[in-house]
């Protein structure tokens, strides 16, 4: 988990964290037991391979749940396309009874939000504030 607030790379501060869910296809529990532990194995290794963190990680069942730290070089659609793409194909290959109950592992869609440090209304504030104060 990350300690600092802001984080920076070549061309950007920032502070950019996603909330993800993701279910497998028709809701289908069969995200137990060896099943998890490799899902949450190959989560780590892609995020590496990625670049963000994952700050928060549960596996239930019928869904994941992710809260990952990324770079503004990765939009969220990436970063989802990327864990999901990557994690069916390892899984399905190394657990042939998913291949046979399931045309593919994941559904099509997936939640994402956003978090950070301030809330909309902070953001909304700052914002409108800003011509009286570069008028001092």
């Amino acid at each position: 988990m990350s300690t600092l607030r802001y984080h920076k790379n070549a061309g950007s501060v920032y502070n950019l964290h996603y909330h993800f869910v993701w279910c497998p296809k028709y809701r289908k529990r069969v995200l137990c037991g060896p099943v998890e532990q490799q899902l949450k194995n190959l989560l780590a290794e892609k995020a590496t391979e990625l670049d963000i963190q994952i700050e928060a990680m549960e596996v239930m069942p019928d869904h994941v749940q992710l809260f990952v730290l990324a770079s503004p070089v990765h939009a969220p659609q990436h970063i989802a396309n990327q864990l999901k793409g990557y994690t069916s194909r390892q899984l399905r290959e190394s657990f042939p009874h998913l291949r046979r109950q399931m045309p593919c592992l994941w559904s099509r869609s997936y939640y994402v939000g956003s978090a950070g440090a301030v809330t909309e209304e902070t953001v909304k504030r700052y914002i409108a504030e800003q011509k009286t104060r570069s008028d001092k």
